[in-house]
């Protein structure tokens, strides 16, 4: 019997960097929440592990041990046919394959470990908005997040992670405060999170001026409260009070950058 398994698209609403630890780990303080979109699983039983890798951005897409998703079996000892549909662009700075780890973690019932994986993979085993904290292993949910829809852009432009925090001149930034508030209504949401950051976008913007001009177009659509990366780049988002303002800029983006993956969504 096949099960399968929904690997959503984690988004940093935003990512404050906050120190660098003597190992070279990055300390981190950000607001992350998942989209109704993303990767789809299957798991087939069988009595030894295999990868089959479809969808839209199956290509370049290891189906061996170089793939978290082979890593995360391995780690839960996990034997069975796994098809993995990639809908996701990869290296996107939207988690794909830390949510697609997990999600095989998930349905193993095997989450104890998740951070050998990755610094991403232990906030995807709950996708559900949470604030992350330390190296990714201090998770804390956020309770009560109003609606937000979205507008997600990426421009095919892929900026190494290393690279991108290498480049960041001042590693000693301010955290959010020390409690969140809690957010009544969407707008009061969109207006507190204007007033965060995501200290990695200058620095990817250097590498890929691309995305100023992601972050520009997003910015021009109607209705958009708010513009900003995710992660570490490439893919920007724009934040909205309705589905149907989300929607009216997906259509304006997709026409006016047809070459661009542009995926209106609701995130929680």
């Amino acid at each position: 019997m096949t099960s399968d398994v929904f690997a959503p698209a984690k988004i940093n609403l935003t990512l404050h960097v906050t120190g660098q630890r003597g190992d070279g780990y990055h300390l981190l303080d950000s607001v992350v929440v998942f989209a109704d979109l993303g990767d789809r699983l299957s798991f087939a039983p069988q009595d030894h592990l295999s990868l089959s890798v479809t969808g839209p951005f199956a290509a370049g897409v290891p189906s061996d041990n170089r793939n978290l998703v082979w890593k995360a079996a391995v780690q839960a000892g996990l034997e069975a046919a796994i098809t993995l549909e990639k809908n996701l662009p990869h290296g996107a700075g939207i988690g794909g394959g830390s949510s697609d780890a997990a999600a095989v973690l998930r349905h193993a019932g095997a989450g104890q470990g998740a951070s050998a994986l990755g610094a991403d993979v232990p906030v995807c085993l709950m996708p559900r908005a949470q604030r992350m904290r330390g190296i990714g292993d201090r998770l804390d949910v956020i309770a009560d997040l109003p609606p937000l829809w979205a507008v997600l852009v990426n421009p095919d432009v892929h900026v190494p992670t290393p690279q991108v925090f290498n480049a960041l001149t001042n590693k000693d930034n301010t955290p959010m405060p020390a409690v969140l508030p809690r957010f009544g209504t969407t707008r009061g949401l969109i207006d507190w999170l204007a007033d965060m950051r995501n200290d990695l976008e200058p620095p990817a913007i250097m590498s890929a001026p691309e995305i100023a001009t992601v972050l520009s177009a997003i910015a021009a659509s109607d209705g958009v409260g708010l513009t900003r990366m995710s992660g570490s780049g490439s893919t920007c988002f724009g934040l909205f009070e309705t589905a149907l303002a989300a929607q009216a800029a997906m259509r304006r983006l997709s026409a006016h950058r047809p070459d661009w993956w542009v995926r209106a969504c609701s995130l929680s």
